[in-house]
């Protein structure tokens, strides 16, 4: 049996093939403007890959942010279930998620199965967020993939108090004003990031072993800060951004 996850993020759209339960193939592009149109190019790119015909896939789901807009999808489905199962895949013993994808953060508890027991999500603002981190990054003049590397090499992180994306990026204005260093305000960027997901996460029972996903784990700043806030590891996989395209594709196979 041959399945497609589709995950169109708000930055990003990603596919998983799935082939008898196992993971195949992956893909990540842009999003752009339109989502419809990001959900069908990174289905069309992923099958050309792989040198399949479209009609050869018995079943395809779309999940993320712009889920209902793909409509060569035969089921949406929201994006935390698809991340629980795609954690689950990667690492059947986790019981937490933590997922930072570009307008949102959520928290998932996980049961031994794979299925989702509780979860907080803050969807409301994007303090916290990939979209926070561009508005940092672009008033810091630092391109956003050595955000985390910088923040390792901090010394002394800054305080950040607000939590609203306007206002922090005002304090860190601020904070250039007054010759703050780079590295110690991406490090309190960070661990403002750290502070208002753990208060969130905190709703669910947190329980080990926790994993990250969504594009923000890619950030080895924020997911460091995350385990200084928490006193315990978190485990990141190279597949951590299309973990709920991954998902979505085993969701479609045992549909």
């Amino acid at each position: 049996m041959l399945t497609v996850g589709i995950d169109v993020g708000s930055i990003t759209a990603k596919a998983a093939v799935v082939r008898d339960g196992k993971v195949i193939s992956d893909k990540l592009i842009l999003t752009g403007y339109n989502a419809r149109q990001a959900g069908e190019h990174v289905f069309e790119t992923i099958i050309d890959d792989l040198g399949v015909e479209a009609s050869a896939i018995d079943k395809i789901i779309s999940t993320g942010y712009g889920r209902s807009s793909v409509a060569i999808a035969d089921k949406a489905v929201t994006e935390i279930t698809c991340h629980a199962r795609g954690a689950h895949h990667l690492n059947s013993a986790v019981r937490s998620v933590i997922d930072i994808g570009g307008q949102d953060s959520k928290a998932i508890a996980v049961d031994e199965s794979g299925n989702v027991k509780d979860f907080a999500m803050n969807d409301k603002c994007a303090a916290g967020t990939g979209r926070f981190l561009e508005v940092m990054a672009k008033a810091l003049e630092v391109e956003l993939d050595h955000f985390g590397q910088f923040s390792i090499n901090a010394n002394q992180p800054s305080k950040i108090s607000s939590l609203c994306t306007v206002f922090a990026e005002s304090e860190v204005i601020s904070l250039i004003s007054k010759g703050e260093k780079r590295e110690n305000i991406i490090a309190g960027i960070h661990e403002s990031i750290a502070a208002r997901v753990v208060a969130m996460a905190s709703r669910t029972g947190l329980k080990a072993p926790i994993m990250m996903t969504g594009g923000v784990a890619k950030n080895i700043g924020v997911v460091k800060a995350l385990e200084k806030k928490l006193g315990q590891p978190i485990e990141v996989f190279p597949q951590s951004q299309v973990t709920g395209a991954i998902g979505a594709a085993l969701l479609a196979q045992r549909a």
